[in-house]
């Protein structure tokens, strides 16, 4: 079941209810885990930009569409091999400010999982 998410403030989303503290990624079985920005900032030394390993980590099998909120001030955006890989496996991707992707994530329907960046 897919967890609707509330709210968003600069460092924070709130999802089912919970406060959260951290980019979280929302997965196909309905769990929210914490977002592992490492992954990308190894290569880029930020997490504004998603890298491969990342893609690799937050894509599950069968998923329709990825939902990236890129932060308060739209800042995130998808490194071009993500996005190659994401595409090879028939995986949409819509990137939106946290704030406008909240709202397409409360409306998708089908196989969808997200990745919301919570700051800048």
């Amino acid at each position: 079941m897919k967890p609707t998410i509330e709210a968003t403030t600069f460092g924070s989303i709130t999802i089912g209810g919970r406060k959260i503290r951290n980019d979280v990624i929302l997965r196909l079985d309905g769990s929210v885990k914490k977002r592992r920005k490492k992954l990308s900032k190894r290569i880029y030394g930020t997490s504004h930009t998603i890298s491969l390993d990342e893609a690799r980590y937050v894509y599950e099998k069968g998923t329709e569409l990825l939902i990236i909120g890129t932060g308060q001030y739209d800042l995130m955006h998808l490194s071009e091999e993500a996005q190659a890989y994401l595409q090879k496996h028939n995986c949409r991707t819509e990137l939106a400010a946290t704030p406008d992707a909240i709202r397409l994530w409360n409306e998708a329907q089908g196989k969808v999982i997200g990745l919301f960046h919570v700051t800048c």
